[in-house]
């Protein structure tokens, strides 16, 4: 049997501050420098440089002249424009994964909302965050549309910063529960072809998670 490859340190590098940066361990806007991530980390410069190189090309950090490295900090307008994008494009995958799912795939959707289910409980229903590709539900519904540019989009380009601000909205109290049911909504609606369901359904799912953010914002400002 094939023994996994290992990841390089680079990478395992890149897997944790991708994970704390998502999970807001280390917050949005927060700056830090090259030495001091190779202090912390124990880790040489090279690695370290490819690690924020790639979470740069996530859209999750920017490079700030003569000052390093700052986490990604959208503004309310900024990202309620991603959040508008998302609505009008997973709802588009969303309409195209019911006319190509296979049934396979369905039934692994279905599975995935289980274990999602069971990952609820274990919280006591105060977190529902996804793990990142195969694990993720949208990521497994834009898949499902089997366009290209589509998971190009919303899979490579957008996906990082979206899930560091779903993150925020699934611990927002009594949204993990709401979202897991529309979730299987959405996914009878892709099991029965109903294209146009499925497509409103999810539409109606991100734009409640948006007005949520919106709450999010008004609330911190306040």
């Amino acid at each position: 049997m094939n023994q996994p490859a290992r990841l390089t340190i680079a990478e395992q590098l890149l897997d944790t501050l991708k994970t704390r940066i998502i999970k807001g361990e280390i917050e949005a806007g927060s700056k830090f420098s090259e030495q001091d991530l190779a202090d912390t980390f124990h880790v040489s410069r090279g690695p370290l440089r490819e690690a924020l190189r790639r979470l740069e090309g996530l859209h999750l950090v920017e490079h700030i002249s003569h000052r390093g490295v700052r986490v990604v900090n959208l503004n309310a307008r900024e990202l309620l424009e991603v959040y508008e994008i998302r609505e009008s494009l997973e709802g588009m995958a969303a309409s195209l994964a019911a006319q190509k799912m296979t049934e396979t795939e369905i039934e692994e959707l279905k599975s995935l909302l289980n274990q999602h289910e069971r990952d609820i409980e274990r919280s006591d229903g105060s977190d529902y965050f996804q793990k990142e590709g195969d694990f993720d539900f949208h990521y497994c519904i834009i898949q499902g549309s089997k366009n290209r540019r589509l998971i190009k989009l919303l899979c490579d380009e957008l996906y990082h910063l979206i899930r560091m601000y779903r993150y925020r909205s699934s611990t927002t109290l009594s949204r993990p529960l709401r979202a897991l049911a529309e979730h299987r909504n959405i996914v009878t609606a892709i099991e029965e072809r109903d294209s146009a369901l499925a497509e409103m359904l999810m539409r109606r799912h991100i734009s409640g998670a948006r007005r949520n953010i919106e709450e999010q914002f008004l609330y911190e400002e306040s």
